[in-house]
């Protein structure tokens, strides 16, 4: 940056995932004390990391581009620059000279973690103040498990902080925001996403609370109405255009207000409200998990599950679960919808999770950057404790395998999700829609779908595969070090409302932890 005339009392706000500005404390501080430089920095290391794709960026882009003009009318857009964070710091000082700096907190993974360490040890070298204030419900430092709810409450009930009025601006160049061309980012696969920016969100919010939302609870788990039922506030709460406290109040507001709705529906939308609500504190129960452990990011709750898989890695199948070829209807359609939209609801996304876990005995550590490139919700305090639930690791939780026939003919009977997203089963008959491969080869010939050629075979019994997958899994919970270090991960992370269960299940119906995310 060139040198520019000093400014005095420079306030630097430094947005990561939170692209907004209302309820936002960094921005609202910051202009009480001095004119402010909003920055996004575009970071190589971040998009070259495994866990992100184009998709990510085309969202991010849009809500930058948003955010950009909400900062402007208020006197100062935002600033883009690209590099990595501590680099680009020093430019901006040696341009402008001594700032203050702002940012939220952020639980995120070991690459960020390690960079937001290097940028505080560049401030603290340079003498400047880098204040970063809580975002959310997540209790950073040492604390006890067994309060975390009323902190989490009452940091919850505390009003959201309107937008400031006024920016006071600085003579900064904004920057352009690059194209996914312009950073080698493909969107191959990618159809449709959810629109991004604060105002999409509130949209998005707002007809959930009114209209979409009425049957939530009934309706969250069959991909045929998830997608419009589910909140689909997850992406918004992912990259901060909405912040999880300004949702807390809209939920108390509307459920003063669904009182005055006759009985019948009175009593839906209480429902749903309350279970958006639990899933609020749900995001911060696992996110709180990976802000006290860092190392799940890389290796299971309980360390020894670590080399129960190590040595049957089959890439291949790996391959054909991510490419949604496994001969299984509706786990194909479920990766198929997911590469075109970047969104499943939560029982799809353990469905696909159990397969990769038990059906194909895949390492999470090993398939978990597939997913995470493909949600556009991804959250690393969500992504990696979900993940270990879901594949048996956390010796606390039951073992819910998923039958995927069952769960295709529970969750889309007719096939319409089905044949949507797997257009080689589009004339397949009803009977035969959810087990292809028991199809005559009359009826093959007649459909057009021919198992083994037009649509593949199943690539593993999934009868057998759950078995031995189950029977090796509880051989290892039976061992005296692995249950003690089960009930050191309860005591460290374990919900204070009975999570723990050492239970087998297969396809009981969710509750608790297992429905816990669908936003």
């Amino acid at each position: 940056m060139p040198r520019s005339p000093r400014i005095l009392d420079l306030q630097v706000v430094w947005f990561k995932r939170d692209l907004r500005v209302r309820d936002h404390r960094p921005l609202v501080d910051a202009a009480e004390r001095g004119p402010v430089l909003p920055l996004y920095i575009v970071e190589p290391s971040l998009v070259a990391a495994p866990d992100f794709s184009a998709a990510h960026w085309r969202f991010i882009r849009e809500c930058l581009i948003a955010l950009r003009a909400a900062l402007a009318d208020r006197g100062q857009p935002l600033v883009v620059r690209q590099g990595e964070a501590v680099d680009t710091f020093q430019r901006l000082y040696d341009a402008t000279g001594p700032f203050t700096l702002w940012a939220h907190q952020e639980t995120g993974t070991r690459l960020t973690f390690d960079r937001d360490r290097a940028v505080r040890a560049w401030a603290d070298r340079h003498g400047l103040p880098f204040h970063e204030p809580r975002q959310q419900g997540v209790v950073r430092g040492p604390h006890n498990r067994d309060n975390w709810r009323s902190q989490w409450t009452d940091f919850m009930e505390t009003a959201p902080l309107p937008a400031p009025e006024a920016l006071r601006p600085v003579p900064v160049r904004p920057g352009p925001l690059p194209t996914c061309d312009d950073l080698d980012l493909s969107l191959d696969g990618v159809d449709t996403l959810q629109t991004g920016g604060e105002a999409a969100a509130h949209r998005t919010l707002r007809s959930f609370l009114h209209r979409r939302g009425r049957h939530y609870p009934s309706e969250m788990s069959s991909p045929q109405t998830a997608f419009r039922s589910c909140s689909r506030l997850s992406p918004h709460l992912a990259w901060g255009t909405l912040s999880l406290r300004s949702v807390y109040h809209r939920i108390q507001d509307r459920k003063a207000s669904v009182r005055a709705l006759p009985p019948d529906a009175a009593s839906d939308w209480r429902k749903s409200l309350s279970s958006l609500e639990s899933r609020l504190h749900w995001h911060d129960h696992f996110t709180q998990k990976l802000e006290d452990a860092p190392r799940i990011e890389h290796e299971s709750f309980i360390p020894a599950f670590d080399a129960l898989r190590a040595d049957d890695h089959d890439p291949a199948r790996e391959a054909a679960w991510a490419a949604g070829k496994t001969g299984y209807p509706l786990v194909d359609a479920c990766m198929r919808a997911l590469r075109a939209t970047g969104y499943l609801n939560f029982r799809m996304r353990a469905l696909l999770v159990s397969f990769a876990s038990y059906d194909l005995w895949l390492d999470w550590r090993q398939f978990h950057d597939v997913l995470a490139r493909r949600w556009i919700d991804y959250v690393p305090g969500i992504h990696f404790p979900q993940l270990q639930m879901q594949s048996g690791t956390t010796g606390i939780n039951a073992v819910r395998v998923y039958n995927p026939t069952k769960q295709a003919r529970e969750q889309d009977p007719e096939g319409a999700f089905i044949r949507r997203w797997l257009p080689a089963l589009g004339d397949v008959p009803v009977p035969y829609l959810h087990e292809p491969w028991l199809m005559p080869k009359n009826v093959q010939r007649e459909s057009g779908c021919r198992v083994g050629t037009d649509y593949p075979a199943p690539i593993v019994n999934h009868e057998a595969a759950a078995k031995r997958a189950k029977d090796r899994i509880f051989a290892l919970r039976k061992n005296p070090a692995v249950q003690a270090r089960a009930d050191e991960v309860l005591d460290q992370h374990g919900s204070r409302r009975g999570e723990r269960s050492r239970a087998s299940s297969s396809d009981s119906s969710p509750s608790g932890t297992q429905q816990a995310l669908d936003l």
